[in-house]
């Protein structure tokens, strides 16, 4: 009598928590938490926490429905992160997915949302494939794209009489990068006279550098070295070691995380675009994230911590205005679909959901309090002054 109730109870503690669990939001979280793109992951993961926060007003509740993260490493390595969504979407009943960090990565795992019939909102990865030639109608991206990065750099920084080279890591992120880039530049007036690649891992510059020194050395004007640089290596502070200045050239790069700030601290006046700095954007969400975030981890919101709390004010968004995790109804609410963010209105384009945002072109300002420079605004790109090409072929 004893053992059947002992398994009568342990039946209808389970029954109970598999109603409880079937009632959930299921949002599977897939990132590099280890790998050479840790640092972003990690930013990444406490935004979207902070974010569900922010967006349900500390209830962890949209639509009547506890929101249940569920995390996944992949370790920005494409097969590795194909089979941890797969299994998310499967095995753990995800309602949406976000991820992933590396674009390689990502560009894996696009079919797997397409196969699954669920949404997959990318974030951070910015290869224009993904919402390009390698999108599906599951996916949207809260990310910013390497046409929005490149476009909103080469309006910082090109002019007519203006020689750049650029130097970028061999794989999706970087190669998209130029190529966005290039086509942006062009309609500056500046010109693009070389493109470097280097390994994902490289540490020594020194060859890159001469070659790009030796393509921008003659030309006239104003010469600019233009940098696309995910994770280690420092190949900003490596060309600047090189001393560019002695043949008139001056390096430029987007924005980076805190930490890869340090570098730009021995560069003073340099100029570029950024996705995020966190003094920049001046509203309320903002305002609310670098309060809290200060408070609680005693630093400023870095780079992808606003790209993860923007991932999580889309979902709850979409999910209040589709009363639904049915995935043809949320795409339905989705495209087209306006929502807050630290950066202020994002909005999901119909034709390829990709989130429409604004850009920031900086100067960069030494604070001596800071260990990090200062991104000082110049102007604001806003979304109106962005030409972003639709790259699928839907």
């Amino acid at each position: 009598m004893r053992l059947s109730l002992i398994i009568t109870t342990a039946v209808l503690g389970l029954a109970a928590s598999t109603s409880v669990q079937a009632d959930d939001l299921r949002v599977a979280l897939i990132y590099g938490k280890t790998g050479f793109l840790e640092p972003y992951a990690k930013q990444t993961e406490t935004g979207l926490r902070l974010g569900f926060e922010y967006a349900t007003k500390g209830t962890m509740m949209v639509d009547g429905r506890k929101i249940v993260i569920i995390t996944k490493d992949d370790q920005s390595k494409p097969d590795v992160s194909k089979a941890a969504l797969t299994e998310a979407y499967q095995d753990d009943k995800a309602d949406i997915a976000i991820g992933t960090t590396s674009s390689a990565a990502a560009i894996a795992d696009l079919p797997v949302a397409e196969e699954n019939k669920k949404i997959l909102i990318v974030e951070p990865a910015v290869a224009d494939e993904i919402t390009g030639s390698k999108w599906n109608r599951y996916i949207f991206r809260t990310a910013r794209n390497s046409s929005q990065d490149a476009i909103s750099n080469a309006i910082a920084i090109g002019k007519p009489g203006v020689s750049v080279a650029t130097l970028a890591q061999d794989y999706a992120f970087g190669r998209d990068g130029v190529a966005a880039f290039k086509e942006a530049l062009a309609k500056t007036g500046a010109k693009l006279v070389d493109e470097e690649y280097a390994p994902v891992k490289t540490t020594d510059f020194t060859a890159v550098a001469q070659r790009l020194f030796d393509a921008l050395k003659d030309k006239p004007g104003r010469k600019i070295i233009w940098v696309i640089w995910a994770g280690a290596g420092n190949p900003l502070g490596k060309l600047q070691d090189m001393d560019p200045k002695r043949y008139g050239i001056e390096l430029s790069t987007g924005g980076n995380i805190l930490p890869a700030l340090a570098a730009y601290k021995a560069l003073p006046g340099m100029e570029g675009a950024t996705y995020y700095y966190y003094d920049i954007p001046k509203n309320p969400v903002n305002d609310w994230l670098v309060k809290e975030h200060e408070k609680r981890f005693n630093t400023p919101p870095d780079f992808f911590t606003a790209g993860g709390f923007s991932a999580a004010m889309a979902v709850v968004t979409a999910v209040e205005k589709a009363k639904s995790t049915d995935t043809e109804k949320l795409i339905s609410a989705m495209e087209g679909m306006a929502f807050d963010t630290p950066k202020g209105k994002m909005i999901f384009r119909k034709e390829d959901h990709q989130a429409l945002q604004s850009m920031y072109a900086f100067r960069v300002k030494v604070d001596p309090k800071l260990p990090w420079a200062v991104l000082d605004l110049t102007r604001e790109i806003k979304i109106s002054d962005m030409d972003v090409p639709v790259r699928n072929k839907r």
